[in-house]
């Protein structure tokens, strides 16, 4: 186990498995010394702990927990593709994509769920530019998705 993912063990988390496809697409793909995961959505043991709209059925503050999880399941897809987390430089950029009720206005709050998820476990490296989106609705009606760009340190 590398200090990532000792570091994932003292904040009482683990990496989980890498979320299978739901379309014709990669969970992540490198290219050069940078790896993109595509969206990953809040997936726990293959199902969605909640759906739903934030500001409607689902709150800020769940959508926050969410977007975590969306940032755990992208550090996974990466390790799918470098094998060792140890291996990233930095979080380049984050996106995020919150399903919202037409009247809420807390995207940026609730993608910090995620930056502050990949800030505990990398530091500085963590560090990031990001967006935070609302939109109508999201796959299955998840409420968040997270997509993540990573530079990686030379093999």
């Amino acid at each position: 186990m590398g200090a990532v993912e000792a570091r994932l063990g003292e904040l009482g988390l683990s990496l989980p498995e890498v979320v299978p496809p739901l379309a014709a697409y990669q969970p992540a793909v490198q290219s050069g010394v940078y790896v993109y995961t595509s969206g990953q959505l809040p997936m726990v043991e293959g199902k969605l702990p909640v759906t739903g709209k934030v500001g409607g059925e689902v709150t800020a503050e769940e959508a926050k927990e969410l977007a975590r999880t969306c940032a755990l399941n992208a550090l996974a897809a990466v390790k799918s593709v470098t094998g060792d987390l140890d291996r990233i430089a930095r979080v380049v950029k984050v996106v995020g994509f919150v399903a919202s009720a037409s009247d809420f206005t807390g995207q940026p709050g609730v993608i910090n769920g995620a930056s502050e998820l990949l800030g505990q476990v990398l530091g500085d490296k963590g560090v990031h530019a990001r967006s935070a989106v609302g939109v109508a609705v999201l796959p299955l009606d998840a409420p968040v998705e997270v997509e993540i760009q990573v530079e990686l340190t030379e093999a």
